[in-house]
């Protein structure tokens, strides 16, 4: 018994540290060790829970402390003061460290990974604290989760449970935001768009593109801020924005990976077609060097030949009608431009040739 309760001091103490400036010192293993020491407490309480006398012991012994003031530890953690309480370590530290500005951005990382591991991490099976835990994260802390380092470059879309996790709450923020905020859902899209490193924002914005309609959810989100919503209604916001911001919409598809934008077109008949016309005009900016004998764009920033080709390639491998839509897109412009056979004449008869269509 004693031997619990200095380790309930100890971890009082990193409990109420958790909410101060000092976890700006946290590295990514103390975040880990921390967690470790919340969940050993979490299973003694279900191992007390089945010893009637022990856990009555270990409450009494708690709440005295809780009473006590000065300098006692428990005392200065407010809610670890009675064997309830050690049920709900996990959450206690997960949400003062949610909440803390200060935790820094590898630390914050190590969090998120731990909280939310993905199907037989560790821990899978709390299946009813994960779903707490996920509650919280959605309703303290939307924003400090996308402030941005939340994944690597290398990071798979859309089966990154890190990145899902961050789609999930983007989605959910802008449906709070679009009747409670000064400039709505576009406002606070725009806002993270000029705050937060690009290449992680856009990452996030085709997972959350690429949400289902509908997905499993906690009961006790039914009673969040009202009323229960759907990933749905978030996502045509999303797409309301990028189709009223061009030049954003221009770097969404000039940066992600064909195959990814290939789906989200093939979710969304919007964004397929301003996709499309985007790459039309960047077809149109090439013209035929006959010594290199390539199709070369005459600035810089165009789009090369082979990345052009690359999309336009994963778009024809997508199942009907988006395959039909690009090769009957693609025919129009090779007439428009003259209709010839020749190569090295239009890039649409040479795009349609190279994707094998037999113009």
């Amino acid at each position: 018994m004693e031997s619990l309760l200095q380790h309930l001091e100890r971890f009082s103490e990193v409990l109420a540290a958790s909410r101060t400036a000092h976890v700006s010192r946290w590295d990514p293993t103390t975040v880990r060790r921390a967690l470790q020491w919340a969940r050993y407490l979490r299973h003694v309480h279900g191992r007390l829970g089945r010893h009637a006398r022990l856990r009555a012991a270990l409450e009494r012994r708690l709440r005295h402390q809780g009473k006590q003031g000065g300098g006692s530890a428990p005392a200065s953690a407010p809610g670890l003061t009675n064997f309830r309480a050690l049920g709900r370590c996990e959450l206690l530290l997960s949400q003062r460290l949610l909440g803390n500005p200060a935790l820094g951005g590898a630390a914050l990382r190590s969090l998120l990974q731990q909280l939310f591991p993905g199907p037989g991490g560790p821990d899978a099976g709390g299946d009813a604290l994960q779903s707490s835990l996920a509650l919280l994260a959605r309703r303290r802390s939307a924003v400090h989760l996308l402030r941005g380092g939340g994944c690597g470059e290398s990071s798979a879309l859309p089966g990154d449970s890190l990145i899902r996790t961050q789609a999930e709450l983007l989605l959910e923020r802008l449906q709070e935001v679009g009747a409670a905020e000064a400039g709505g859902a576009g406002g606070f899209l725009g806002s993270l768009w000029e705050r937060l490193p690009r290449s992680n924002f856009l990452q996030v914005v085709a997972a959350a593109l690429l949400l289902p309609a509908s997905s499993p959810r906690p009961p006790e989100d039914e009673w969040e801020l009202g009323s229960p919503r759907t990933p749905g209604q978030g996502s045509q916001e999303l797409v309301h924005w990028l189709l009223g911001k061009s030049d954003i919409l221009a770097v969404l598809c000039h940066s992600l990976p064909a195959g990814l934008l290939t789906s989200v077109a093939g979710r969304h008949p919007d964004l397929f077609q301003a996709y499309l016309g985007l790459l039309t005009n960047w077809g149109r900016r090439l013209h035929y060097d006959l010594q290199k004998g390539l199709w070369v764009g005459a600035e810089s920033q165009d789009v090369p030949w082979e990345e052009l080709y690359g999309r336009f390639q994963s778009l024809c491998q997508a199942p009907s009608p988006l395959k039909d839509e690009v090769l009957t897109a693609l025919q129009s412009c090779k007439a428009q431009d003259g209709d010839f056979e020749v190569p090295g004449l239009s890039i649409w008869t040479d795009l349609l040739l190279a994707l094998g269509s037999g113009a």
